[in-house]
């Protein structure tokens, strides 16, 4: 018997599972898959970390945050700074100095900020009605047309014109020539892949792997005081209130035998003709220096029931959908739903970490002589 059965060996299972675990409670991990790490896992080619699932670069600016991620594994100093391709032309991302100078041949803020003005200006777009002229109303016409436009296309698997205005809030514009992508303070890569750090997060806990909770639910239900699930709510009743929606990825791996193929860990292609939204060389995120190199094309498609989903739709139809999920599983007084499936959310992996915390930290007060969860 068991205090807890966590349902996913992502980083909210594990997390969970490792504080439990040091506050002196019993847990069992299981999993669908056949690993555990979730959709962080990595898997070891040529010597090389491989992101099977897609690019995941930890970034934080919650110094507890890092701290605590630490504990499980060195990170090195990776800083994302992705370059996208459009048709012949290679340019900076974020959209910065280094962009504008490209495109435009200019030099100076004053002079990027007078084209992307003069731009917008000429679209005379009041209330934006769609995503196209959201994006035209920030950036103009030429950053739209060659860096977000077909890129979000593809992403969506729908025209521009057809998504909502309220997709894209803002489209972040840097004044500087600085290619960090991220705002956060710490940023780096786990230098033996997150496989590892969610191993040793698991350390001392049961983890049975292959195991199709919700085929075997009653049985395993009773083997624990409380479950924690991390799957997809909307799975968990049985779609009763309808489908949620999902974008999904599918991945192609491949081994070249050359060392260096793109010269940098991620590449977009915004194009919509060119079929996949990127790719990524993972040894660029560790600094390897292997013979050969592991590239993987990522390829959007819309997501159907029995696929594995990556990033909810949060739109309203979908979120009043994920309301009623919500009120049926607060009459689950015994499982606690959470993670990016359990939430319908889309989480980094620091906001997952910190949610976990947050679930321990309210699961079991601190103690007058230790301290709360994560210290």
């Amino acid at each position: 018997m068991y205090d807890y059965l966590i349902v996913g060996a992502g980083f909210y299972g594990a997390v969970v599972a490792h504080e439990m675990t040091r506050q002196g409670r019993k847990c069992l991990v299981i999993d669908r898959r056949n690993h555990i790490a979730g959709n962080a896992y990595c898997k070891e080619v040529e010597g090389i970390p491989v992101h099977w699932y897609g690019a995941h670069i930890f970034h934080t600016s919650d110094k507890k945050i890092w701290d605590y991620v630490n504990q499980f594994s060195d990170f090195n100093h990776y800083v994302n700074s992705p370059v996208a391709v459009y048709r012949d032309e290679l340019y900076n991302l974020p959209f910065n100095m280094n962009t504008f100078s490209k495109m435009w041949g200019i030099k100076t803020p004053a002079e990027a900020k007078a084209v992307i003005a003069e731009q917008i200006a000429k679209e005379q777009i009041g209330e934006p009605q769609n995503l196209e002229e959201q994006a035209l109303s920030l950036v103009g016409r030429d950053v739209y047309e060659k860096l977000v436009k077909g890129y979000t296309e593809k992403q969506w698997g729908r025209a521009c014109t057809e998504l909502p205005a309220f997709i894209i809030r803002r489209l972040p514009l840097r004044f500087t020539y600085d290619n960090n992508y991220f705002n956060d303070r710490y940023q780096g890569i786990p230098t033996e892949g997150y496989t590892k750090l969610i191993e040793r997060m698991l350390e001392g806990v049961e983890v049975r792997l292959g195991v199709d909770y919700l085929r075997e639910k009653e049985a395993y239900d009773s083997l624990a005081e409380k479950v924690i699930y991390t799957g997809a709510i909307d799975e968990y009743f049985a779609y009763s209130r309808g489908v949620l929606q999902y974008r999904m990825v599918s991945f192609e791996h491949e081994t070249l035998d050359t060392d260096n193929y793109q010269g940098n860990a991620v590449v977009n292609y915004t194009e919509r003709e060119v079929p996949y939204t990127r790719i990524i060389e993972h040894k660029h995120f560790v600094f390897g220096k292997q013979p050969k190199t592991v590239i993987s094309r990522e390829y959007p498609a819309e997501w159907r029931v029995g696929e594995e989903p990556y990033y909810p739709i949060n739109n309203e139809e979908n979120q009043a959908l994920y309301a009623e999920y919500r009120e049926l599983a607060g009459k689950e007084p015994k499982v606690v739903f959470g993670g990016r499936l359990g939430e319908y959310r889309y989480y980094d992996m620091d906001k997952v970490i910190a949610s976990a915390l947050s679930f321990c930290e309210k699961e079991i007060p601190q103690q007058a002589e230790g301290g709360a969860c994560g210290d």
